[in-house]
């Protein structure tokens, strides 16, 4: 099964084969900032399932782990489509609204915890990081 996430316009395309390794809710500021919202939600796929189809502008950043993030948009629309992040480089995030299916899986973990806006509520049953995964749980 292939998943297609597109920009607005549709000139930015990523299609990822089968499920995503991992759905991930970010409240980081950098997150928040991206996606003009109070979180971002990413799906993570290994690279050697994910083929780009357009021309796409990067931003690169670092993290507040210090690592690079580098993110990729459509240079028509401005959608930030997916992003590589040099902790992970074998994986690549994409948009999980840039796929419009209300049908796709949730988030299995939030991370940035202690940046989240007070009224945004995830759930006791989701696995919460105060920061990155590798950080204290939240709840």
């Amino acid at each position: 099964m292939a998943r297609v996430a597109h920009c607005q316009c549709g000139a930015l395309r990523a299609s990822a084969g089968g499920e995503p390794d991992a759905v991930v809710a970010c409240s980081c500021t950098a997150c928040q900032r991206r996606t003009g919202s109070v979180f971002g939600v990413g799906a993570y796929f290994a690279r050697s399932r994910v083929t780009f189809e357009g021309a796409a502008r990067e931003y690169e950043r670092k993290a507040d782990s210090g690592r690079t993030v580098r993110s990729f948009f459509c240079p028509v629309c401005g959608t930030c489509l997916y992003w590589l992040a040099e902790r992970d480089p074998e994986r690549v995030g994409i948009a999980v609204g840039a796929f419009a299916d209300a049908a796709f899986p949730a988030p299995d973990r939030s991370v940035f915890d202690s940046r989240k806006h007070a009224w945004v509520e995830f759930g006791a049953a989701m696995p919460g990081f105060v920061h990155g995964r590798d950080s204290a749980r939240s709840r």
